[in-house]
């Protein structure tokens, strides 16, 4: 039998998606949200009893009695079905029941509610199986603790809850350390929901289950929460999430970039406002967790000691600042008699908690917080004594993450720096960043740890990787932007104005390392002369490179690659050759092969050869091949046709040869099938044309432009464009037909688009008169096009 429902607010059926709102919502329509959580919950209740009660009439059946019963469990038993969610139910009974009764009813049941359309997560257990499972496993016994009756026993149903309840009290010192581990591996996995590029409502730290979680360590009675609070950040996050349902048609958690735009505008926010909005809620269910979880460990560490004596009192650890509790489960906080009022005792208790990695007491940190000095008081620079801890807490290391987000949830942060409300929760509009603005600057802080010892001025590095995003809050370019903020803080921190000249400097050219280093020919000896124009002393050189290799860690695993770094390294080290004298650099010596790896041997080359080995974590194909025109434009169709990615290419003719070198990120390319697909390409048995001359789909604005730059010896073409096979080769086709080569090509990927820099010379190895440089861009415009 099909159970059809209604509802007294809606008139869709079972399990039925609704329609999406038309008009953007207010704050005070969210309203609407919730009560049509209720309406599905209800709608699902009226199709489960419907079925329930046609296969067992009122007054029970004699075969079953009433032993039996239909629970909600999970959302579904706490009343808030999602859009597009999974209903959770279990069919619940006394162990006296027949197995065969129970089954029959199972099958009556579940098939008219799948035919409603609805997405049963459905399970049978007995009642002894019930209270076994939830015993073993923490979710089993979460999700029934927010067991609710449908229909059926619902006297078997309180039974079993308050049985289970008893045990998940009774086993609670086991249980919290399997939820501890969980929470950390869904971090780990999933990140915090405040600060990860794409945030997942439900999974990352500070999301919907760690609400839940709250209410179950609750449940145990070792630990309180502010359980309002954390039940009105779990409705914020649970509206976003149905309309994100809605709008996506599908059972999702992830709050897409692409999917951010059409929930904020059904929210009736922007985009940017929707994102800190969510961001914000998970950091302050973050806090409050993060804050649970200690008192927990605080009252297990306490129980588990000898006897009082064995608990560790406070102890001094620095002028006004004491470790509270044991080294696991301690804090750090305040001794007797230190005044909060003191703005350089708050900076020494920050650095203090950061540096022994353990967390900044909340007391302390709000006590300090309301004790902090008003925003005109700021403006007087800071003496030596705050300065050092500011700095001792900035090279703490990965300490300093969690004490920075004490700090900044009591608004410390916003007394010490008021720009940081300006990249507060901010996401980054690059498609590379793995956090938000404000979170990988302090991760940059971190990794800029590792190179501590390799500068001259450690303090001048940490502030900088504080502060070198400082700008992305408004408009302009932030590198430029962020040049006058970043002095102007350095200034009021009580640095010297050399000081800041330099912090800021950092601060402005902190891309310009990888920009070249990966967009530019560092072979070329005009790179490095144009670089060293910039940076002017090895010191600052030293400091630009930490804060670049700190960057790039901080951002991801892509903007951190070996092949990354080895360029960076490759372009300082001929940058210090400039500036230091010691080297004999002609910027017309252009020899176009790198020092560092050996010309392949020319003797005995009889048509084409072709060689990988592995380079900076990816492949470097070396192929030899004799001198023809447009050679290299049929090479990189060849690659382009084997799946070959590319991340740089160069050229070099000699005795009639052209040899080529190639890098690419791919660490598993088969020698034999590139040399094959080379000699099929070269002996004319490929149409390239047909295979690669084919429109970008999307993409009908691709941007060619020339590069001035002084003392070049190549022409300089750069295109942007939507990412496609056989790009390179266009571009090489195209450059040929104008009566050009391409000395070298470099190759920059983000996202779907690519930005690609071309060395262009004439016949001689010349760069381009103006007329013919036009031509190229031209044809090559038009090639793209």
């Amino acid at each position: 039998m099909t159970a059809r429902c209604g509802s007294s607010r809606s008139t869709r059926s079972c399990g039925s998606a609704p329609a999406r709102p038309t008009k953007p919502l207010s704050d005070g329509a969210r309203a609407d949200l919730r009560a049509a959580r209720q309406d599905r919950t209800l709608d699902v209740d009226r199709c489960v009893r419907s079925a329930y009660s046609a296969l067992v009439p009122s007054g029970g059946d004699a075969r079953i009695g009433s032993g039996v019963a239909v629970v909600a469990v999970g959302g579904y038993g706490r009343g808030e079905l999602t859009p597009y969610g999974d209903v959770d139910v279990v069919l619940v009974h006394d162990d006296a029941v027949p197995t065969a009764e129970v089954d029959r009813l199972a099958e009556g049941l579940w098939y008219p509610l799948w035919d409603q359309g609805l997405k049963l997560d459905h399970a049978v257990r007995s009642a002894s199986g019930m209270r076994e499972a939830a015993r073993s496993d923490f979710k089993v016994a979460m999700g029934w603790l927010d067991a609710r009756t449908v229909a059926g026993d619902t006297g078997l149903v309180l039974r079993l809850r308050s049985e289970v309840l008893a045990d998940w009290r009774a086993g609670a010192r086991t249980t919290v350390e399997e939820l501890r581990l969980d929470r950390s591996r869904r971090e780990q996995r999933a990140g915090w929901l405040a600060y990860v590029a794409v945030p997942d409502l439900k999974e990352s730290a500070g999301g919907l289950r760690d609400a839940v979680v709250l209410r179950g360590l609750v449940a145990t009675w070792l630990v309180d929460a502010p359980l309002g609070e954390v039940e009105s950040l779990r409705s914020e996050l649970l509206d976003v999430r149905d309309v994100l349902h809605a709008v996506s048609a599908r059972a999702t958690d992830r709050l897409d970039p692409q999917l951010a735009e059409d929930v904020a505008a059904e929210l009736g926010v922007t985009r940017a406002e929707l994102q800190v909005r969510v961001r914000d809620a998970g950091r302050r269910l973050d806090h409050v967790g993060r804050l649970t979880w200690r008192r927990l460990q605080q009252t297990l560490s306490l129980s588990a000691s000898r006897s009082p004596r064995d608990v560790a009192r406070t102890a001094q650890v620095a002028p006004g600042v004491g470790r509270d509790g044991d080294e696991v489960a301690g804090e750090i906080v305040l001794t007797a008699g230190a005044d909060p009022a003191d703005s350089v005792l708050a900076l020494r208790a920050a650095a203090t908690a950061a540096q022994a990695g353990l967390p900044l007491s909340p007391t302390t940190a709000a006590a300090l917080a309301a004790a902090a000095p008003t925003a005109s008081a700021t403006d007087t620079p800071w003496d030596a004594r705050a300065r050092r801890a500011l700095v001792d807490l900035l090279t703490a290391g990965p300490g300093l993450v969690d004490v920075w987000h004490e700090l900044d949830v009591v608004g410390l942060v916003d007394h010490w720096l008021p720009e940081w409300a300006d990249i507060r929760l901010r996401g980054s509009s690059s498609p590379v960043h793995r956090y938000t603005i404000d979170r990988h600057s302090i991760e940059t802080c971190v990794q800029a740890g590792a190179h501590l010892r390799t500068v001259d001025r450690p303090d001048l590095l940490t502030v900088a990787a504080l502060l070198h995003d400082i700008g992305k809050g408004r408009e302009g370019d932030h590198s430029e932007v962020g040049e006058p903020m970043a002095r102007d803080v350095a200034l009021r921190w009580g640095f010297t104005e050399g000081d800041a000249e330099v912090v800021a400097a950092l601060v402005r050219w902190h891309l310009l390392l990888p920009t070249v280093a990966t967009r530019r020919d560092i072979e070329d000896p005009s790179t490095a002369m144009n670089v060293a124009e910039i940076v002017r002393t090895e010191s600052f050189l030293d400091l630009l490179a930490a804060l670049s290799h700190a960057d790039g860690a901080a951002t991801s695993s892509e903007a951190r690659s070996r092949w990354r770094r080895g360029l960076i390294d490759g372009l300082v080290e001929k940058v210090r050759v400039v500036l230091t004298g010691e080297g004999d650099v002609k910027v017309d010596a252009y020899e176009g092969w790198p020092d560092q790896l050996p010309f392949p041997s020319l003797t005995g080359v009889d048509g084409v050869r072709v060689e990988v080995v592995e380079h900076q974590g990816g492949s470097l194909l070396t192929i030899v091949a004799p001198d023809a025109p447009g050679l290299l434009a049929r090479l990189a169709g060849a690659l382009a046709l084997a799946g070959i990615d590319l991340h740089s290419l160069r050229t070099v003719t000699r005795d009639g040869f052209a040899v080529s070198m190639w890098e690419t990120p791919r660490s598993d390319v088969d020698r034999q099938i590139v040399a094959d697909r080379v000699r099929l390409v070269l002996a004319g048995d490929v149409d390239l044309d047909l295979r690669l001359d084919r429109p970008a789909k999307g993409d009908d604005d691709p941007r060619v432009r020339l590069v001035a730059r002084a003392n070049l010896t190549a022409t300089m073409l750069e295109v942007r464009a939507l990412d496609r096979r056989g790009l390179i080769y266009l571009v090489a086709r195209a450059v040929h037909a104008s009566g050009a080569s391409i000395r070298s090509a470099h190759v920059s990927t983000f996202g779907a688009e690519v930005r690609d820099v071309f060395y262009v010379v004439d016949d001689a190895g010349d760069p381009l008169d103006p007329a013919a440089s036009e031509q190229v861009r031209g044809a090559v415009a038009d090639a793209l096009a």
